[in-house]
């Protein structure tokens, strides 16, 4: 790694381990936003990873992406969640952003003075974010949006969100997919009780009802129409890594406490720790193998992915695919050779199992992804 990205990485692995970690059982506990774990990343100025230089930004891009959010998934995965849907949402801020949003959005975010997010998923229409359902017609000024957006990720916290919305008629158009930045503080904004899932529980994944909220015209991202090019060409690299980051750091974590268990776990009728039995040394050596090989899979679709290579985006299907398949798996055995240990409620390896299911149900889905990565490499169109 280059200089600039080990000191990315060390800085994370700081802030995760005096910050996130000591908390972190609290936020799955209480299914508590992780504010202490999201400033402390704000002041260290990692917010702004993203945002371009020349608005007080890191000016990154996917490979720190994943390595940030690997160090942070390892102490809390709610925490690096949150992170890097603010990400993905602030790259998406920068793609086209106008002056008045440079200054009203992108230098805020880079001073660690505002956090974002995407309000893109739908009860209507699931995993298929690129199809909203909710309404916005033209008046005066402003955008006027109605409809509902669930699964919200930092729902009722963040200061701004990246809503999706069609004219009417269009509802299953993808090319009239549009974007706009909507303010927390935006009349007419109903937001429902968090979400409660089985893990990731610190997210504060919300519904929320929009009843007529007026955009001023200023918030458009791009122009009224061309935000498919968002999903391919932003939304979805920077989400995938994001997210696969967080899988591997999961995944390494399980790891991690594994090896510590059947290194310092005594029998005593034999004086030997379990780390001599074979068939469970046997199960480290393909944890560790799982968990590497997802790793660089996802390094090497983020390397393809900040080169701008045409081979980008199946490279970015399959690393988060098989991030998904590591994730699960690798938890899965941790509880296996933790013993009681670990199958007890609210242990971190419990905590650890729980959070990785939410690779395969998140949007875009395993099944999604598989059938992205087949119609790619048949030359068909993906939609």
């Amino acid at each position: 790694m280059s200089e600039t990205l080990t000191a990315l990485q060390k800085k994370s692995a700081q802030i995760a381990a005096a910050v996130l970690a000591p908390n972190a059982a609290r936020v799955d506990r209480e299914a508590q936003w992780p504010a202490d774990g999201l400033h402390a990343l704000a002041d260290a100025g990692l917010m702004g990873l993203l945002i371009p230089h020349h608005l007080g930004g890191l000016g990154e891009g996917l490979v720190p992406l994943a390595v940030v959010t690997e160090e942070l998934a390892r102490a809390c995965s709610s925490t690096a969640m949150c992170f890097g849907m603010h990400c993905v949402a602030s790259k998406v801020l920068a793609a086209k952003a106008t002056k008045y949003q440079e200054e009203q959005y992108l230098r805020p975010i880079a001073q660690g003075r505002h956090i974002t997010t995407l309000a893109l998923s739908e009860p209507g229409t699931g995993a298929h974010f690129f199809l909203p359902r909710s309404r916005y017609w033209v008046q005066g000024d402003h955008f006027v949006l109605d409809g509902e957006k669930r699964f919200v990720t930092s729902g009722r916290h963040a200061d701004s969100y990246v809503v999706s919305a069609v004219p009417p008629g269009a509802e299953l158009d993808p090319g009239s997919f549009t974007c706009l930045v909507m303010d927390a503080a935006s009349p007419g904004v109903e937001w429902q009780e968090a979400w409660q899932g089985l893990g990731m529980r610190g997210n504060s994944s919300c519904a929320a009802r929009l009843n007529n909220v007026a955009i001023p015209r200023t918030n458009l991202l791009g122009v009224a129409g061309d935000q498919i090019w968002y999903v391919f060409e932003i939304v979805t690299p920077y989400f995938l890594v994001a997210m696969a980051g967080v899988y591997v750091g999961i995944a390494q974590r399980a790891l991690d406490l594994t090896i510590a268990r059947l290194q310092g776990r005594r029998h005593e009728h034999t004086g030997e720790t379990l780390s001599t039995i074979s068939v469970l040394s046997d199960e480290v050596a393909d944890m560790w193998t799982r968990t590497e090989r997802a790793r660089q899979l996802v390094l090497h679709a983020a390397r393809l992915g900040d080169a701008g290579s045409p081979d980008a985006q199946t490279a970015l299907f399959a690393a988060k695919l098989e991030v998904a398949e590591t994730a699960v798996a690798v938890t899965n055995a941790a509880m296996r050779l933790s013993g009681g240990n670990g199958y007890q409620e609210n242990s971190v390896v419990a905590r650890l199992l729980r959070d990785a299911q939410a690779a395969h149900v998140m949007s875009p889905t395993t099944h999604l992804l598989k059938r992205w990565l087949g119609r790619s490499l048949l030359g068909l169109p993906l939609l």
